[in-house]
């Protein structure tokens, strides 16, 4: 029997980058030199965020999106942290509220005022301490207001409830660093993966793992759940230090579906999904081009449409939400690049080709809105909610009517589960144990060298004293 292709029909089969004109884009941006695998950025309809390089402290640039062309060096910043910031996230349903966390092992909720920025913000309307070393990770609730996630190198993950200011659970599943976060359509179930090359799903409200993988052929680094489709896709390693990526049923992790080498480059692969249009995008740290794939709900489930390629390699890429497109132009996808050699954010958009130009229902189905579907009590008491679905037909934009209120609070505990987490000593990882080996063997040396030379100076004191007595003089 003759091999013959499989060809299948796509209607995004050409859908192709378009990368703005330079006066669309930001520039003069210092963004951060940071290492930790990260976006550092954050975008949503209004307002651009990016972590920049800063002294003394760690801060990131708010800037409106109409705002664009070169930056003002001595443009106001969000500097309130006292180290680096490590991640930045807005809030889905008020368009203001950004949260960050940083290396001074806080979390900060943080209001912008309306037209962005007149001068540099130092006061947080929140600050969260639950943490006892650096926070790496934040995730809001896809549709339940005012829920975040964090997580530390403590390797725990803490629930927040900022209507309280406190957080309301604490996962301590994890045996290294947490990787990285995804929650389902629902937000009934997270996914995470661990340095200890472990992909776990959990229920969030109870801390209980119902799925664990050990994945020794497939070491797993970043990891999105596919919608609705009871899948998850993760981005890693494999044995031969090929980057791969692998599709996983999520009630059964013993097994992955799929697995499928991308090439031997070694930046991290940050995957995007798109669940209105079902499809992924791949993207490499260090790379300058965006792969992107159909997903499918039979074998091979995995169908590669096309690349954008470019030779400005990215840090970092934010991603605008559904309602931020411009439909008129058949937008499905935007990314925000970060171009740190340029100083630059380039926006990219996904675009699919039409000749006509009235609103194209087949690509934009009823998309999750800007309005919460629970509240954090009902999320926490067990009820789970589908998203709040919106149409984007004539360029459907509506402000949400909801503000951000800070509790008062005043307290210099807290405590989870039973345990303190301010007084919580943390694990240690491995490469702090050698530098406490390295330092206390460097104390012991210096000990040592010291009662070297008190004992050199006590022979020759003796000596001294032996050469007196045996003088004439002394006699």
């Amino acid at each position: 029997m003759s091999w013959r292709p499989q060809y299948r029909s796509s209607k995004f089969r050409n859908v192709y980058g378009k990368v703005a004109s330079r006066e669309r884009c930001f520039d003069g941006i210092p963004i951060t030199k940071n290492v930790h695998d990260n976006h550092f950025c954050a975008v949503n309809a209004r307002f651009l965020a990016i972590v920049t390089e800063s002294a003394g402290g760690g801060a990131f640039l708010v800037i409106p999106l109409e705002q664009t062309g070169r930056i003002e060096p001595n443009y106001p910043k969000v500097c309130g942290h006292q180290g680096n910031v490590l991640d930045i996230k807005w809030n889905p349903f008020i368009e203001n509220i950004i949260a960050s966390c940083s290396e001074d092992t806080s979390v900060r909720i943080w209001e912008i005022p309306e037209g962005g920025l007149k001068r540099n913000m130092t006061e947080a309307v929140l600050e969260l301490y639950g943490h006892s070393r650096r926070v790496g990770l934040l995730e809001w609730h896809p549709t339940t207001n005012n829920i975040l996630l964090s997580a530390g190198y403590d390797y725990k993950v803490l629930i927040w409830n900022l209507e309280v200011g406190e957080p309301v659970k604490m996962l301590d599943c994890h045996g290294d660093v947490i990787l990285s976060l995804s929650f389902n359509a629902d937000g009934s179930l997270l996914a995470t993966t661990c340095k200890d090359k472990k992909l776990r799903v959990v229920e969030p409200r109870s801390g209980r793992v119902l799925q664990e993988a050990s994945c020794k052929n497939h070491r797993v680094n970043r990891v999105v759940f596919l919608g609705s489709t009871k899948r998850l896709l993760t981005t890693g390693v494999s044995r031969w230090n090929t980057r791969q990526i692998a599709l996983w049923d999520q009630d059964d992790l013993s097994m992955p579906l799929i697995e499928e080498e991308i090439d031997g480059l070694s930046g991290l692969l940050f995957p995007f999904y798109d669940a209105d249009t079902h499809m992924l995008y791949l993207a490499g740290k260090g790379d300058g081009n965006i792969r992107y794939y159909e997903i499918g709900s039979e074998k091979p489930y995995l169908s590669y449409l096309m690349e954008f390629r470019s030779p400005a390699p990215q840090k970092g890429l934010g991603v605008m939400p559904k309602h931020g497109l411009d439909v008129s132009a058949c937008e499905v996808f935007r990314f925000y690049k970060l171009v740190t050699l340029k100083g630059l954010i380039e926006p990219i958009s996904m675009i699919v080709p039409r000749r006509s130009d009235t609103y194209q229902e087949d690509i934009y189905p009823m998309t999750p809105g800007t309005e919460p579907a629970l509240t954090p009590d009902e999320w926490l008491s067990g009820v789970n909610r589908d998203p709040i679905l919106m149409s984007l037909k004539e360029g459907y934009k509506r402000n949400s009517k909801m503000v951000f209120k800070a509790p008062v609070r005043e307290k210099k505990s807290v405590v989870v589960n039973g345990i303190d987490l301010l007084e919580n000593v943390p694990p240690r990882t491995e490469n702090e144990l050698l530098r406490m080996f390295f330092r206390q063997q460097d104390e012991i040396r210096r000990l040592k060298d010291e009662l070297s030379q008190k004992d050199i100076r006590i022979r020759q004191l003796q000596l001294e004293l032996k050469n007196f007595r045996n003088s004439p003089k002394s006699n």
